[in-house]
C-alpha cells in the first residue's frame, strides 16, 4: 500500500527538523541532501537521491537535463537549498521537476534559515492534479 503524500511529507518534515536543530544552517546541501536520505531509509522509505530527469519537448530528448535532489516513495519530490532569503525561482525549479515527472507533491526545504519551519514550502503540481493551472503553494 503507498503511503499518503501528506504522511510522507511529515515524515520528511520531522527529519528535517531534526537535523535542523542539531546540526543548524551551516553545511552544505549536499551534505543535508545525504544526511535526510539516510533518516529517510531509516524510516523504511523507498528514496532516490540526485534522480537524473530528462526533459522532452516537441519530440526533442534533453537526457538527464536535471537533477531531483530526493524522490520519496517515487511520488513526493524534494528539493533542498541552503539560502539565506526564498527566491522565488526555487519554487519554480520544483514545479518543473513536478511537472517533467508527472507528479503532484513536491516539498522545498530551505536548511539556510534560522529554524527550519521557515524554510519549508508545499508545493503542488495542477497539471497532475488535473487542477486549474495554478500554482498551489503552502507554507508549513
Amino acid at each position: 500500500m503507498r503511503p499518503h503524500p501528506d504522511h510522507l511529507s511529515a515524515i520528511v518534515i520531522h527529519c528535517a527538523i531534526r537535523i535542523h536543530q542539531h546540526l543548524g544552517p551551516g553545511l552544505l546541501e549536499s551534505s543535508y541532501r545525504v544526511l535526510l536520505e539516510e533518516m529517510l531509509l531509516r524510516e523504511g522509505l523507498r528514496v532516490a537521491r540526485e534522480l537524473p530527469v530528462d526533459l522532452t519537448f516537441d519530440g526533442i530528448v534533453v537526457p538527464h537535463a536535471y537533477r531531483v535532489d530526493l524522490l520519496v516513495e517515487r511520488q513526493l519530490v524534494v528539493e533542498i537549498k541552503h539560502a539565506e532569503r526564498p527566491h522565488p525561482v526555487h519554487r519554480q525549479q520544483l514545479l518543473t521537476y513536478l511537472r517533467l515527472l508527472n507528479l503532484q507533491h513536491g516539498l522545498l526545504l530551505n536548511f539556510g534559515l534560522g529554524t527550519m519551519k521557515e524554510g519549508i514550502a508545499r508545493v503542488s503540481n495542477p497539471r497532475a492534479l488535473g487542477g486549474s493551472g495554478k500554482v498551489v503553494e503552502q507554507k508549513v
